[in-house]
């Protein structure tokens, strides 16, 4: 499909992080997202793919997920995009609609609070790099400092709504797969099959 982007999995660190490399093959630009502990794992693959490195966005401020920003900002000079409730001194400020253009493609940013302040989804149109905020058959931790299981709930409501074929590219392995699909997690996740807030809440924090 034209100006679709193909979306590289890296796992790094010792947390069970996913690192991301996003890239548009028409144009050979990327987009990294979430470095984690494996900044050089990220630029040996774009090394490899010869893709060049245009952005790095952050999904949420934790260290884990942001600990590789340095080393790849270091290397290529690139803008940083997080949200501002997590980092108000990004270069760019990931909004919620906000389109950001990786070749032909782009991300949709999608403002997913919960686990974060600032968690964003970050939406292909075909793949949905999902951060903390949802895993496979899981979903982000919400006691947390600065976490709102009530705001969690919600977020999650409107990613169970993206079509059902939209892969789910999560922050961590912590599911039996290391990807998904929405209509899996609609079926399989317990925490989408939540009837209610109240229900959720009494599942996530009990």
């Amino acid at each position: 499909m034209p100006g679709s982007l193909e979306v590289v999995q890296i796992p790094v660190g010792q947390m069970q992080n996913f690192a991301y490399l996003v890239y548009c093959p028409a144009t050979k630009t990327a987009a990294v997202v979430d470095p984690s502990f494996g900044p050089d794992a990220v630029l040996a693959q774009a090394e490899a793919l010869d893709v060049k490195i245009r952005i790095l966005l952050n999904t949420h401020g934790h260290n884990d997920h942001a600990a590789g920003n340095r080393v790849i900002l270091e290397k290529t000079g690139v803008p940083l995009a997080v949200h501002p409730l997590d980092n108000p001194e990004a270069d760019m400020a990931l909004r919620d609609g906000l389109q950001v253009p990786v070749g032909k493609g782009t991300l949709q940013v999608l403002h997913t609070p919960g686990h974060t302040p600032g968690s964003v989804c970050l939406f292909t149109g075909e793949a949905l790099i999902t951060g903390d905020t949802l895993f496979v058959t899981r979903v982000g931790r919400a006691d947390l400092p600065g976490s709102d299981p009530e705001a969690l709930y919600h977020s999650l409501t409107r990613l169970a709504a993206l079509p059902g074929d939209t892969q789910v590219f999560p922050g961590h392995h912590y599911g039996p797969t290391p990807t998904s699909t929405i209509a899996f997690e609609r079926a399989n996740n317990p925490f989408l099959r939540c009837p209610d807030l109240q229900s959720f809440i009494r599942l996530r924090m009990g």
